[in-house]
């Protein structure tokens, strides 16, 4: 039998393989798949009733011929449905009493998780694993937040790690509540990162927060609505993988920041951001991308991901076409 490649959606090898042989042999009988595939009748049967249940094939005719369902709409609703089954499961590992309780009784026997998962208590104590794994961070930052506000602490904390993160072409993607836009040194602080590169997007309201570093470890509150409480650190585990999964959901549904020049960040009058401005001022002088990036505070790689964007916006195809259009548009 092939390799299981629609296991991630909870499709066994079976069903995948009678789903599978009806997209390659629409119409067949239901009573003879078992013999074109040489598989067990009764697994063959319970097979093709889990097919119908999820949807990928059509409900049996009368003449018990079968129809599979097209695989880009079966798929769509297998991946929500997985994604339902995800968020659901991740609620449970972080708000379920007695999951917490093991963890504890685990650590107070010193031993490592057999899942990877440890439990850090203390304000204090997460502030400084926090710090670390940005530290250390070496690809990616994925997070939401839903604090209404940050302090001026807070912010004179986090500044030198995240510009540190985005001038070593850390990637960060941030998802914040609103209402943090209301607050006028939150605000700021969030477009000043989004300048430096950071990709922030804006929902209404969401219970869950979540940090994932380089896609290999995860910090979760053990209870959103009270990090006091203590937080989850994940390693490399399947929880890591559902965190990411529950991310990518609430990135998708979110609405990108706008910036305090205008909508979508903007300069009233130009088609550029400014930090978009810069890079295509720069790009009209001929400096190299050693020295754009220095003059930017940020790393070569993510400088260059700035030019290639900015060559995208305006629709150019080399650098010095793009210095060509901004002129005949008065941006420069």
């Amino acid at each position: 039998m092939a390799e299981n490649a629609m296991a991630v959606f909870g499709v066994s090898a079976l069903e995948e393989e009678l789903y599978r042989h009806f997209l390659r042999n629409p119409d067949t009988p239901a009573d003879d798949v078992h013999l074109l595939l040489h598989t067990d009748p009764d697994e063959t049967r319970v097979g093709l009733e889990r097919l119908r249940a999820l949807e990928l094939v059509h409900p049996e005719r009368p003449d018990g011929r079968v129809s599979p369902a097209d695989p880009e709409t079966a798929l769509t609703r297998l991946t929500d449905r997985r994604l339902g089954e995800l968020h659901r499961e991740l609620q449970r590992v972080t708000r379920s009493r007695h999951v917490i309780d093991g963890l504890r009784a685990e650590t107070a026997a010193r031993t490592e998780p057999a899942v990877g998962i440890e439990q850090v208590e203390g304000l204090a104590n997460i502030r400084n694993r926090i710090d670390d794994l940005a530290f250390f961070a070496r690809d990616e930052i994925l997070a939401v937040e839903t604090y209404p506000r940050l302090s001026p602490e807070n912010i004179a904390r986090s500044r030198p790690l995240d510009l540190r993160c985005l001038r070593r072409g850390v990637r960060i993607r941030n998802v914040v509540v609103r209402a943090a836009l209301d607050d006028l040194p939150t605000a700021d602080y969030l477009r000043e990162l989004a300048a430096h590169g950071a990709e922030i997007r804006v929902t209404g309201e969401t219970a869950e927060r979540m940090i994932v570093y380089d896609r290999s470890t995860a910090l979760v509150p053990l209870d959103p609505r009270n990090t006091a409480r203590g937080a989850l650190l994940a390693h490399r585990s399947g929880l890591v993988s559902n965190i990411i999964a529950l991310f990518e959901k609430i990135w998708e549904s979110a609405d990108d920041l706008a910036s305090p020049e205008g909508r979508d960040g903007s300069v009233p009058g130009h088609g550029l951001t400014e930090r978009e401005r810069r890079v295509l001022s720069f790009m009209c002088t001929g400096g190299k991308d050693e020295a754009g990036a220095r003059e930017l505070e940020v790393s070569v790689r993510t400088y260059r991901r700035y030019v290639a964007e900015l060559l995208q916006t305006l629709g150019a195809n080399s650098r010095a076409q793009a210095a060509l259009l901004a002129r005949d548009r008065g941006w420069i």
